[in-house]
């Protein structure tokens, strides 16, 4: 044996102790009903002095003393022993012996004092007296075959185990966002915070529907960075739950901003500001042209995203190009705007070949379509162009036109002479029209920000896969050292995965620095997993033979938050991991805690917004008539630039024969 004792030796000895405790036991029943022995005829001369002898040394000089000595002597003989371990065995029948047989044990004594014969007394006595030895043995016997070291019951699901330090320091720069929390630390609660201290390193903000992402977070990031006088756009998908947010927060906080801001609201079913997204000052070249046509033609037909380099695709993308550079270069952009656009792609095949022959910067775009249309190709040249001018068409709403015909500011927010903070909302029923139309405001609006020598701006976008941003990846990969800030709201990823292609879906997702993730399941919540990585845990087994038990411990590496974690997360509950500074390490990057928002507060602060104020008069009328001058704009440009034409021998080239005929 380990100890270097004799099993077998050892076990003789508390037999041993027992057969004592068993002896005295015998020995007091003798002296305390020898009359009842004398009639049974069960005592000698021999046995007397020996009991003679025995009471010289004071065991019966009170009644209970030798039957304490039994029990002694007995508890003495269980401690060593070893019964078959049971796993059904509990406390409660262990001592439920115990009890039972004590209380008989010491109360048989009351037996002698019945008023029957002197043998049928200490019957009785002798009896129970034995039969509360018994269930004390048999308590004691019990008690050994328990186990003791049973494995932690009460933490079922790991939840203590699963648990790691997080970052409990509050790290403030001008740039920051920060998050007060609160975590489990094993069995304690414990005040963290989330520091974000570089945002240009963007950050991703993932969850379900209810699981707090524009409460808990998304909120914060538009105060905190209002607060620290940045200029900032909003998407806000759910208009005006963010703008009103923005507003008001802008109103109490004008103070920090060196150049007073203006704020701006974008919304196309409630007209507030105008804006022109191809305002013919920020198109410098021909590529800003394909980019903005890229990018209203995707957001109208997303599953075109996947199809990127096809020939029905590249073929409209390449027309709309060139009827937007067109209308670039004509009178230096005076109709430069996505309605003008609209209408002049709905123009007849010979008076839109021509006008368009006549640019020299766009002839390479159009000779495809020029040579099929001349060659009577029609159904390849319908199958270039009818998809784009279809797909332009469900963009021909009045309200659309007058929104984007305006010019109440320039896209431009991060001008440090002219800083802006712009609100563009959606509508969850008009998801694929109106975001088209804000996808080309976002890309307009990234390429103008995305410079050097600018103030410090943010970009928060809401429910970030309703719109499409062409090279999304490319402005988070850039942005950083320009101070742009990028904050994307996802409900799931695969949701990005599907609006975007699994590509750049992947790339986006792999290049965020700062990740807030509520609850999410499936892929998600996996890779989430993984990014975290994992920590040391410890791990318990037991084994169970007929004379013992045996329990392992040991430690293992272990996800620090398992996906089943990650897919349980209540509203409020966030996981994720944040990016440092070279000036400014974090160690404790990945956290897994409960943010906490003061309710009442916030409660209190929205029952008081102010609601966003009108910023024109409009009716049906003025909006109409700005539609039906768009119409006449497009039908001035096709009359006047034909007459010209005709009227210069040197042009007349250029103008298609069935129009001449």
């Amino acid at each position: 044996m380990q100890t270097g004792e004799n099993e077998q030796a050892l076990r003789k000895i508390l037999d041993m102790t027992r057969l004592i405790s068993i002896v005295i036991l015998g020995i007091h029943f003798y002296y305390y009903c020898y009359d009842a022995f004398s009639k049974w005829n069960l005592v000698s001369g021999f046995s007397d002095k020996i009991l003679s002898n025995i009471k010289q040394t004071g065991l019966f000089s009170s009644f209970h003393k030798s039957k304490f000595l039994v029990l002694l002597f007995l508890l003495i003989s269980l401690l060593g022993s070893k019964g078959r371990k049971d796993e059904k065995l509990g406390y409660k029948t262990a001592w439920a012996y115990l009890i039972m047989g004590l209380l008989i044990y010491f109360v048989s004594c009351l037996s002698l004092l019945f008023n029957v014969g002197v043998t049928a007394r200490a019957g009785v006595y002798i009896i129970v007296a034995s039969a509360g030895f018994l269930l004390i043995l048999s308590g004691g016997t019990l008690m050994s075959r328990i186990i003791k070291n049973r494995l932690n019951q009460k933490d079922i699901f790991n939840k203590e185990n699963e648990t790691f330090p997080q970052e409990e320091r509050l790290l403030e720069n001008e740039y920051s966002i920060n998050l007060p929390a609160r975590y489990f630390l094993k069995d304690k609660i414990r005040n963290s915070w989330i520091n974000i201290i570089n945002p240009f390193r963007a950050l991703m903000v993932l969850g379900t529907p209810g699981s707090g992402k524009s409460y808990f977070v998304i909120r914060h990031v538009i105060t905190q960075h209002i607060k620290k006088g940045f200029s900032m756009f909003v998407y806000d998908f759910k208009y005006d739950d963010l703008s009103k947010i923005v507003y008001n927060t802008f109103e109490k906080n004008k103070h920090v901003y060196k150049v007073m801001p203006k704020c701006y609201f974008i919304n196309f079913d409630k007209i507030m500001h105008r804006c022109n997204p191809l305002d013919p000052d920020g198109m410098e070249d021909i590529t800003d042209a394909s980019e903005s046509a890229r990018t209203i033609l995707m957001g109208l037909n997303r599953e075109w995203i996947k199809r990127q380099g096809d020939f029905f695709v590249e073929s409209p993308i390449n027309f709309l190009s060139a009827v937007i550079w067109y209308l670039r270069k004509y009178r230096s952009g005076e109709f430069c705007t996505l309605p003008h656009v609209i209408e002049l792609m709905q123009a007849d095949y010979d008076s839109l070949f021509t006008l368009l022959r006549t640019e020299k910067e766009i002839e390479v775009l159009i000779n495809p379509f020029i040579s099929a249309y001349q060659n009577e190709a029609m159904d390849q040249l319908e199958g270039q162009i009818a998809t784009a001018k279809i797909a332009m068409a469900r963009l021909s709403s009045p309200q659309l036109y007058y929104v984007l015909t305006g010019n109440d500011f320039t896209l431009d927010i991060n001008n440090p002479d002219e800083p802006k903070i712009v609100c563009m909302g959606n509508n969850p029923q008009k998801i694929q029209i109106y975001g088209a139309v804000i996808s080309l405001y976002v890309n307009r609006l990234v390429k103008l920000v995305n410079k050097k020598d600018r103030m410090k701006s943010s970009l928060v976008f809401d429910e970030f896969p309703t719109i499409y941003l062409n090279n999304m990846d490319s402005l988070i990969a850039t942005a950083r050292s320009n101070k742009v800030a990028t904050c994307l709201g996802i409900q799931d990823f695969s949701q990005l995965r599907k609006d975007y292609g699994r590509e750049q879906a992947d790339v986006i997702m792999n290049i965020t620095g700062n990740i807030i993730s509520g609850q999410v399941t499936g892929d998600t919540s996996k890779q989430l997993s993984e990014r975290f990585g994992k920590i040391m845990q410890d791990r318990e087994s037991i084994s169970i033979n007929s004379g013992d038990t045996s329990i392992s411990r040991s430690k293992q590496l272990e996800s620090a938050v398992p996906p089943s974690k990650i897919a349980a997360l209540s509203a409020g509950e966030f996981v994720g991991m944040v990016a440092d500074n070279p000036d400014c390490k974090i160690e404790l990057k990945t956290f897994h805690c409960e943010i906490i928002n003061d309710h009442e507060a916030l409660k209190k602060e929205e029952n008081n917004f102010k609601e966003i104020p009108p910023v024109r008069k409009l009716d049906n009328a003025m909006i109409q008539r700005n539609y039906l001058q768009i119409k006449q704009d497009i039908h001035d440009i096709i009359n006047s630039e034909m007459e010209r034409l005709l009227n210069d021998p040197a042009l007349a080239y250029l103008v298609l024969k069935k129009i001449i005929n």
